[in-house]
């Protein structure tokens, strides 16, 4: 039977696979996912594996599905299939290789030749712009040579009424730039033609995409007139340096509209063929987007177990692969029957053997999990994961750390908040699993719904124990107190209650309480008492006291079960009895004071109620003549000096018996190794004798060297004075419990009183439309300051407690994970290294 209480039994055993049937076998073990392939290559560079090739080609493949991705998106959804497709063949790979490898060549030709017309298309455009305006231009401009300094008067004449005459006696230069460029372009043509250069420039309004980046672009239509070849070849140069398109344009008007004509025809046909090649390129992906899924978990299945395939060892004759694999035995059967169907699957005859070999080193920890203890198992794994077969914290968690939380965040409104948000979570599971949020924030708390569940729950019983909902009591079984008994003994008069702000009830007159305490939870009555803090100080500080021992002695206990498992009979004796008789004397001893002072002292003797603090301080200091503080009970005294003497006894119990008993087995165990050694060298003789006697002494040597006194006596020191001095400190540690408790219930009665009375101590009817807005805000801060912020604090406290104050009386957390080979975590992005 598989235990929850114990890490899983595990099992090393070496595999002996044929070569033909090694792929189907390890797809077989990644379907299951239970078992862990050691690395027996650890000296062979990664390049020198026997399966490198396979790997790249795996690489190859997936960097032809992360260009298909890429071109699919924002353009077509991927569709998801209904399951993920069985493991593919080795022989699969080439049939995927030429399909991918072909559908990246007819799409990588697409897109060359969609850019190309894109390209083609954006030039045409910006030629037809630039006809246009510069049609525009020739018509309207008629003072062009103003900005001329000629002599010529004739020629001044014959350009102003004529433009075009003008541009036979003067170059021109037309094309397009980019907008962000034009001012730059302008001052630096000025300055370098040294303003011989009449600029003439105008926006295109049409928005352009860029062929390449697809982003949009602006660009501006100039036109440069000069006079010279050397201005022409410096604008020409000017123009290349900062990327702008010179056009040929011509000078008469008619040759401009017959070249425009022939552009407006020319982008028709563009437009045609660039629309039937996008339809070619949405086909093709199409076509990608519909396999895309399987095609990369197919890839990533072969990838993974070509590299596991590269953790084993091939045998010197090439006919056998060997590999090494943990698993848990209670596995064993299933393992076995997955090997079987590989072989079947690769059609080979040889049956997969398991041979089981002895581990040098400790096996790896698997704690069986399901959705629901996954989450306290990963509280207790981010401390340390545990030891080889050790006490598992986890079952015990699943209580107690829920219900610490709750003594903490005890408000049965704000429980019942959180327990809403994780049903909601839970019942929800699917469709939200589905969805596969990148968002870090709501991972952890989705993977955390149970853990949040029972903590709602927890939350809702500590509040109405606290009787606390929104720092409100509720009265459901009616108070124990009244005050009809003061007005019949005259004691309280209507002068009286209107006068006196406070006023006291005493227990001790009859009628004043029931003696009867309320059904379940506090009293509501003390909600509007003026000492209701100093009530629950001494209720929840004595509370939190009893339940930290109760927890720390339970982890003592625990201890004691890894000591029967492993056999450590020693540590019985010598360290968990003198380590409960300290804890039990003194810290055990404590709650029993608690309890009994709760059942000694009613109402009638609560004023001559001895202090339970100067009585433990006292205990420690012998001191017994203190009249203001008298005994609890008889015979107080020599009970408590037994206590004390016991409790100091089991310090040199734990911190001086065990090392000397080491070390004392340990010099038994050499005198029989003499021994031993002796008896051989008398019987041996020549050669044989020098060997014994030598490996005899190396046998020695390394027997000292892994017994250390010191070490041992050191070590043993350490855990005394750390246990002796954590019981003082871990106990004070669980106030924690108290602190939190009373920061969270006058938090949120500061919040009730500051925010939502403004809005109930409007009477008018626009209170009403306060009432909501204050309410909205009470709602915001409630959610924002108590349950989240507060309830962080209260899960990071339980945290401590846990790790701190309860795992290190019983758990060591030095061992590693279990990280079985299995599909699903590669395929769900949760595998470890």
């Amino acid at each position: 039977m598989v235990s929850v209480f114990r890490s899983e039994e595990m099992c090393l055993t070496q595999l002996f696979l044929q070569p033909e049937a090694a792929y189907c076998c390890v797809a077989e073990l990644g379907e299951l996912g239970l078992v862990q392939f050691k690395d027996l290559n650890m000296n062979v560079n990664n390049f020198q594996r026997k399966f490198v090739n396979e790997v790249r080609r795996c690489e190859s493949l997936e960097r032809i599905l992360r260009f298909l991705e890429d071109e699919m998106q924002n353009e077509i959804v991927i569709q998801l299939p209904e399951k993920y497709p069985p493991t593919p063949l080795p022989r699969e790979m080439i049939t995927l290789e030429t399909v991918l490898e072909k559908l990246e060549g007819e799409l990588q030709e697409a897109n060359q030749n969609q850019q190309a017309l894109k390209k083609s298309f954006l030039e045409l455009t910006e030629l037809k712009h630039l006809l246009k305006k510069t049609q525009d231009f020739f018509e309207t401009e008629t003072s062009l040579y103003d900005d001329f300094f000629i002599e010529d008067t004739s020629g001044l004449l014959e350009l102003r009424t004529s433009p075009t005459a003008m541009a036979g006696k003067l170059g021109f230069t037309a094309g397009v730039i980019n907008r962000e460029r034009m001012a730059s372009f302008e001052r630096l043509l000025w300055r370098v033609c040294r303003g011989n250069v009449y600029l003439k420039f105008s926006e295109i309004d049409t928005t352009m995409e860029d062929p390449v980046t697809k982003e949009e672009i602006k660009k501006n239509i100039f036109i440069i007139f000069f006079q010279g070849e050397q201005l022409r070849q410096k604008i020409k140069k000017i123009c290349d340096g900062f990327r702008a398109t010179i056009y040929p344009c011509p000078e008469h008007a008619v040759e401009r509209r017959e070249m425009l004509d022939g552009v407006n025809v020319r982008l028709e046909d563009l437009i045609t063929v660039i629309t039937q090649t996008e339809s070619y390129r949405q086909r093709l992906l199409q076509e990608a987007a519909a396999n895309w899924h399987s095609w990369a978990v197919k890839v990533q299945k072969m990838k993974a177990i070509y590299h596991i395939l590269n953790l084993c060892n091939i045998d010197v004759t090439q006919k056998c692969i060997i590999a090494e694999i943990w698993f848990p035995v209670a596995d064993t059967g299933r393992i076995r029957k997955a090997l079987e169907q590989g072989m079947e699957r690769s059609g080979s005859s040889m049956v997969p053997i398991m041979n089981r070999v002895q581990a040098k080193t400790s096996p790896p920890t698997f704690n069986r999990t399901n959705k629901f203890t996954a989450g306290f198992q990963n509280i207790v794994d981010a401390y340390g994961v545990g030891s080889y077969r050790e006490i598992n914290p986890a079952p015990y968690t699943i209580i107690t750390f829920p219900f610490l939380f709750a003594v903490m965040f005890g408000d049965c409104g704000h429980g019942t908040v959180m327990l809403l948000a994780a049903l909601w979570m839970v019942l929800n599971e699917r469709r939200l699993l589905s969805q596969k949020s990148d968002n870090e924030i709501w991972n952890t708390f989705f993977h955390g719904r149970y853990l949040i569940l029972l903590m709602g729950i927890f939350s809702i019983y500590t509040g109405l124990i606290y009787n606390d909902c929104f720092s409100k009591s509720l009265n459901i079984f009616g108070s124990s107190w009244s005050v009809r008994p003061m007005f019949r003994n005259g004691t309280w008069t209507t002068q009286v209650m209107e006068t006196s702000p406070v006023l006291q009830l005493d227990p001790a007159i009859p009628g004043v309480y029931s003696g009867n305490p309320y059904p379940f939870g506090i009293d509501p009555i003390w909600n509007i008492a003026s000492n209701k803090l100093t009530f629950l100080n001494s209720y929840k500080m004595k509370m939190s006291v009893i339940l930290g021992i109760v927890q720390m002695v339970f982890g003592v206990i625990l201890s004691l079960f890894n000591h029967v498992y492993f056999r450590k009979t020693l540590n019985i004796t010598l360290q968990f009895i003198p380590e409960m008789i300290f804890i039990l004397c003194l810290f055990g001893y404590l709650v029993f004071m608690i309890i009994f002072k709760w059942c000694q002292f009613d109402v009638h003797m609560s004023q001559h109620a001895p202090s339970i603090l100067i009585h433990f301080i006292n205990m420690f200091l012998f001191n017994y003549n203190d009249p203001s503080n008298e005994p609890l009970y008889k015979h107080q005294q020599e009970i408590q000096s037994f206590l004390v003497i016991m409790a100091l006894i089991s310090v040199p119990w734990m911190l001086l018996i065990k090392p000397f008993i080491l070390r004392a087995n340990h010099r038994k165990s050499q005198l029989q190794l003499s021994t031993v050694q002796e008896d051989s060298v008398e019987n041996t003789e020549g050669d044989c004798a020098n060997r014994s006697i030598g490996s005899g002494k190396r046998a020695q040597d390394d027997h000292e060297e892994e017994f250390n006194f010191g070490d041992i006596f050191v070590h043993q020191a350490i855990h005394t004075i750390e246990y002796c001095l954590g019981c003082i400190s871990n106990t004070a540690s669980y106030l924690r419990l108290w602190a939190l408790s009373l920061a969270h219930a006058q938090l949120s009665e500061v919040l009730w009183t500051m925010v939502m009375n403004i809005g109930l101590r409007q009477k008018s009817w626009g209170g009403l439309v306060v009432v909501f807005i204050i309410f909205a805000i009470f709602a915001v801060l409630t959610v924002a300051i108590l349950l989240i912020m507060e309830g962080l604090s209260a899960f990071l406290h339980a945290l401590r407690l846990h790790w701190v104050e309860f795992q290190n009386k019983f758990y060591a957390g030095t061992g590693y994970k279990f990280c079985p080979f299995s599909f699903k975590h590669i395929l769900d992005g949760t595998t470890e290294e």
